[in-house]
């Protein structure tokens, strides 16, 4: 079964543009898990315009599930993954003034500087999965760079998805497939919703984990949280073969 991981970054933003504790990120964690999140996702930005890292260091102690943490390796993100133990960390590149991630790592390019990252997070005993595009050569990278698991960037299935969904997911079956077989596992994420979720996971059951926030903050302001996790987790529920 997939698990879901819900992405809490959109509720610090609505905290962060009025100051305060408001709507408090804590504790929409705790109720997100008692609502039945498998997981918690965290993307500390440099410029924390969203979640924040003493959010993080918060969050540690409170998350029962798994609490994987999103963000490009520079050097205060590392020392904070090396602090905090999250049961994952995801390796995404982004820049420091990027909107939302838009594209995954070059493993190939990139393979000294991932390989270095990865090294340091699983001797400390954190699962480590890196960002990349529907693409095999850059999943045959990534286990190069001696990951756990890829994240593939789902954006451009979403935004194909209306037109002709069997042509949106080709390249992520193709990536997908090239994971398994390598015998790394498998995440993804990046504007999966109600409307496409339940066809990805059924063309790629073996995925082990999604992390949604945009579209599931947005459809829980009209269903509400509770209601909102469950149609999710019912999404997500499709049967590895």
């Amino acid at each position: 079964m997939t698990k879901l991981s819900v992405n809490i970054n959109k509720v610090a933003t609505i905290r962060n543009a009025r100051g305060g504790n408001n709507p408090d990120v804590l504790s929409v964690a705790q109720d997100c898990e008692m609502f039945g999140a498998e997981g918690i996702t965290v993307h500390p930005r440099p410029d924390e315009r969203h979640i924040r890292y003493a959010d993080v260091r918060a969050l540690r102690p409170l998350i029962t599930t798994e609490l994987n943490i999103e963000g490009n390796p520079i050097d205060r993100f590392t020392s904070l993954v090396l602090e905090v133990k999250p049961t994952q960390v995801t390796l995404v590149p982004d820049a420091e003034d990027q909107i939302t991630s838009n594209h995954g790592w070059d493993t190939k390019g990139n393979r000294a500087l991932l390989t270095d990252v990865v090294g340091r997070f699983r001797e400390a005993g954190i699962r480590t999965s890196i960002f990349v595009d529907a693409d095999p050569a850059m999943v045959e990278g990534a286990k190069d760079c001696g990951a756990d698991r890829v994240e593939l960037y789902t954006e451009p299935y979403a935004s194909g998805y209306a037109a002709c969904r069997e042509e949106a997911i080709a390249p992520f079956v193709a990536a997908a497939e090239e994971a398994r077989a390598l015998g790394l596992g498998l995440n993804a994420g990046h504007d999966l919703s109600l409307q496409n979720l339940n066809y990805f996971l059924r063309r790629i059951p073996w995925v082990d984990e999604v992390s949604i926030g945009h579209a599931l903050i947005c459809d829980a302001l009209y269903l509400g949280l509770r209601q909102t996790i469950a149609m999710y987790r019912a999404a997500a529920r499709v049967e590895a073969p």
